[in-house]
């Protein structure tokens, strides 16, 4: 082994031992439980199929009781593990970039009448060919990510969308918080490339960038190819009938190329998956905004928010699949060519987000505890992303262990299953700062013979809370 690798060790050792025991000092109630149920999680061998059968694990000394009152009447400071998050390595690209992308994942509880807060999610391939709505609970993840194709991410933030909740309000104030952390805490300076932040066609990517616009950010989102935007208003030319000049210039309707004028940028990508990737390019397309619904808390006119809107199209998918158009939308005006190029470079790497879910649900067990509050969920969501970032920093520490049937893999290159199946062994290296468990004896419990007279209470599904504003409650305030 070489020197450099030695110091690369040594650093990765130290880096991953201070955040387990600042995530420790996080865990404010029965810290002991929740860090050795988070450490349960990263030893077991397979994925985590029952979060009972955790507590027969070696690395989790106590009962299934300390399980239950740990996720139930635990606390953890949210706030503090957001800063940690924060302070840990992030990646960036080849310019030094910061790319972070912010999507919702669901835990499904179709049939946990009595949980309450839970909304209807939008999920796809429960069907044939069909999507459905089934109650769950939302949350929505900030992650950065990482150059070329992998499946690591680094989560920076989790919250849970309630039924008072505007999507597009909550997303933004969670970005903001994220942001300005990772300034606050040196991770991006004066004077270094603006952060991008990526989304789906889920978000309204032109209010985002509104709401964001004091922050050194750049928005870029995918947009439905059914949508209508507006070219920049043509110059003003005397008319002697009269008037008011126009706000908004002519239709740029997606599904119409007849509306489309002369781009102002193209250009022409090699890609090792998908062949050529043309991209067409139009500065200062925005929408126009005609209701005040998503606007309520905005005076005076609602403004005009430009952008660069990119068409892209590649030759074909995997397996020679067909390949629709997708249209991009960046809040950057006046780019150029290496922006264009970049905008969808990093919008493709939007889906490595879609590999962490993967593992968080499939492997972690992230969605398999049957817990009724919600605040349980919560817990236990951050302790799947603290044992998640625990298997990041451990990345330079693992070796491959791999099964007969699979392909050698370099060290750079370990996937997180493959390092999660390291990580027993290297935890015997690792600070461990839960105290061992105290000796004690079951509660009596409920007296014999005697039944429950306080049943669960069941709850609604969906937007049960309205909005405090709306837009007929708007208009009454005026005199």
């Amino acid at each position: 082994m070489s020197v450099v690798d030695q110091r690369v060790r040594r650093e990765a050792l130290a880096e991953a031992s201070r955040f387990r025991g600042e995530f420790y000092e996080c865990l404010t109630t029965r810290g002991d439980e929740l860090f050795e149920l988070s450490d349960a999680v990263l030893c077991t061998a397979g994925a985590v199929r029952s979060v009972v059968d955790l507590t027969l694990l070696p690395e989790h000394r106590r009962g299934h009781g300390s399980l239950y009152d740990g996720l139930n009447r635990g606390r953890v400071d949210a706030g503090r593990l957001r800063t940690l998050l924060a302070q840990v390595p992030l990646p960036r690209f080849p310019d030094g970039r910061l790319v972070l992308a912010v999507d919702v994942s669901p835990w499904l509880r179709s049939d946990a009448a009595c949980s309450p807060e839970r909304l209807f999610c939008h999920v796809y391939g429960r069907a044939k060919t069909a999507s459905q709505f089934i109650p769950g609970w939302p949350y929505s993840f900030v992650a950065a990510l990482e150059m070329g194709a992998t499946s690591w991410t680094t989560i920076l933030d989790a919250v849970r969308l309630g039924p008072a909740d505007d999507v597009t309000a909550v997303t933004a104030a969670q970005l903001r918080d994220v942001v300005e952390r990772l300034i606050d805490l040196g991770q991006w300076r004066a004077g270094e490339p603006d952060i991008v932040i990526v989304t789906d066609a889920g978000y309204d990517v032109t209010r985002l960038a509104w709401v964001l616009r004091d922050l050194p950010v750049e928005l870029v989102g995918r947009i439905r190819s059914d949508r209508v935007m507006r070219l920049p208003k043509p110059p003003r030319v005397y008319d002697p009938k009269g008037g008011r000049p126009p706000k908004h210039g002519p239709e740029f309707r997606f599904a119409k190329p007849e509306t489309w004028p002369e781009p102002s940028l193209t250009t022409v990508t090699a890609t090792a998956n998908y062949g050529k990737a043309e991209t067409q390019a139009w500065d200062r397309v925005h929408p126009r905004l005609t209701h005040r619904a998503a606007w309520l808390e905005h005076e005076g006119e609602l403004p005009i928010i430009e952008g660069t809107l990119v068409r892209l199209k590649v030759e074909h998918l995997s397996r020679s699949r067909e390949a629709p158009a997708v249209w991009l939308w960046s809040s950057r005006t006046g780019a150029t060519s290496n922006d264009i190029d970049r905008c969808w470079q990093v919008f493709l790497r939007r889906f490595d987000l879609e590999h962490t879910f993967r593992l968080f649900k499939q492997t972690l067990g992230w969605t398999r505890p049957r817990l009724r509050e919600p605040e349980a969920a919560d817990r236990w969501t951050w302790l799947i992303i603290a044992a998640h970032t625990q298997l990041r920093l451990a990345r330079p520490l693992a070796q491959d262990l791999r099964h007969p049937w699979e392909k050698p893999a370099k060290p750079a290159e370990l996937t997180p299953a493959r390092v999660r199946r390291a990580f027993r062994n290297l935890r015997t290296n690792l600070p461990c700062p839960a105290r061992a468990p105290k000796p004690h004896h079951p509660g009596t419990g409920r007296p014999l013979g005697t039944k429950n007279r306080r049943p669960a209470l069941r709850y609604d599904v969906g937007k049960t809370v309205r909005r405090e504003k709306t837009l007929i409650a708007l208009q009454r305030l005026k005199p």
